[in-house]
């Protein structure tokens, strides 16, 4: 197929094909999103807007922020339709699929270098007696419960965890405890039975069976992709990824494909479709599941992307927490972008153009585009700064 046709069935697999809603986007709007992208990735950044909030901003346009929070972090398990876990990095998955991501598909994650602590520390069964009574309870307070007062001081700040924390995130990655809910971010830890509805506890599944799952739901949130491109959705191992594959050939959920331009085979989900043309405009964060694997990006648009916080100042090439525009199914600018809430504005600290694009249609529809995302976090102006190519454009367009 070629590169355009492959870019396509991918914008639809996103749910990029789909009209905005008319109205005030409602949870059945959310549903619909999720079945697209099977997943939302948490990230603690909040120059803009936190990084959940933003796959559905791009996808639906403005929507009650309660929608995802009721979802994700509601104490009522009946509107509990999202739980927290080790997807692709940390992640807001389908309840449902919690299975699947125990089913020892997933390599052993990062927190079972806590295994040696968690044998010898005894914390383990102490944590878990202070959550079952009093949870949700963040990891300060599951200290001051144990110790008399919270120990945490300038040693355990950032991801200098005290042991206390470290043990109640073993906890989180095995399973035990899940996260409640958040109170500005926190993370409040619950017992995962109080959280994860008995049913799903209940069912087992197998390794084998759990690859192919997430591969299959990695599938049709791609459309089109290779191996690797699956693989990465739900970080799985290579060897269980590739077995995963040829099984879902063979089943026919897959079809191998080959795209123009692309330097290894590919597979196709089969219950993709190849929207004729996608329309609108969307600005995407550095988390969105459409680009955060940056080699596919560039193999779909043509565009290299790489996120800059970490850069040193003086040697970025975009800025700091830079979003990808899309337009009419093209990467074709993009903005480093700053929510100044004590100024009231959405601050636009550099914008840059994609060579070869019509300039002045792409600042009108990126000027709306950002007036639109400042409404919906309660800012009152959109406030370009001189630097890029397009600063002087965007600057004209958000003044008519």
């Amino acid at each position: 197929m070629s590169a355009d046709v492959a870019r396509r069935i991918a914008l639809g697999a996103q749910g990029f094909a789909d009209a905005r809603p008319t109205g005030v986007p409602t949870r059945a709007h959310l549903r619909r999103v999720l079945s697209r992208v099977k997943l939302i990735q948490i990230d603690s950044v909040n120059v803009a807007t936190r990084a959940h909030y933003m796959p559905v901003f791009s996808r639906l346009g403005a929507y009650p922020a309660a929608l995802i929070d009721n979802a994700a972090w509601s104490t009522k398990s009946r509107e509990r339709l999202l739980v927290e876990y080790w997807a692709h990095e940390a992640s807001l998955v389908p309840v449902e699929d919690w299975p699947l991501l125990h089913s020892g598909a997933k390599r052993r994650g990062w927190w079972h270098k806590y295994s040696a602590l968690a044998a010898k520390s005894g914390l383990v069964d102490e944590i878990v007696a202070v959550v079952a009574e009093s949870g949700p309870i963040g990891a300060g307070a599951i200290e001051k419960a144990l110790l008399g007062s919270s120990v945490r001081d300038t040693k355990n700040w950032g991801w200098n965890w005290s042991e206390v924390k470290q043990m109640c995130e073993y906890l989180f990655g095995n399973g035990v405890l899940t996260t409640g809910t958040r109170r500005s971010f926190e993370r409040l830890y619950d017992l995962t039975e109080r959280v994860v509805p008995a049913d799903v506890l209940a069912r087992k599944v197998d390794a084998d069976e759990g690859a192919r799952e997430l591969t299959a739901r990695a599938a049709s949130a791609l459309g089109v992709a290779t191996e690797t491109d699956l693989r990465d959705y739900y970080r799985l191992p290579p060897e269980r990824s590739r077995q995963a594959v040829a099984e879902l050939v063979e089943a026919g959920v897959l079809e191998p494909v080959a795209v123009h331009g692309w330097g290894a085979p590919a597979y196709r989900d089969t219950a993709a479709r190849v929207p004729r043309r996608i329309t609108g405009r969307a600005l995407l964060c550095p988390f969105d599941p459409l680009i955060w694997e940056r080699a596919r990006t560039e193999r779909l648009f043509d565009f290299r992307y790489r996120i800059e916080i970490y850069v040193p100042a003086a040697r970025r090439v975009h800025g700091y927490y830079v979003f990808p525009f899309l337009l009419d199914g093209h990467l074709v600018a993009r903005v480093d972008l700053k929510s100044d809430r004590a100024g009231g504005v959405l601050l636009v600290q550099a914008s840059h153009a994609e060579p070869g694009v019509d300039i002045g249609h792409v600042a009108a529809e990126l000027a709306a585009e950002l007036r639109v995302m400042a409404e919906w976090q309660g800012l009152t102006d959109v406030v370009t700064r001189p630097s890029g190519d397009l600063a002087h454009a965007l600057s004209v367009a958000l003044a008519r």
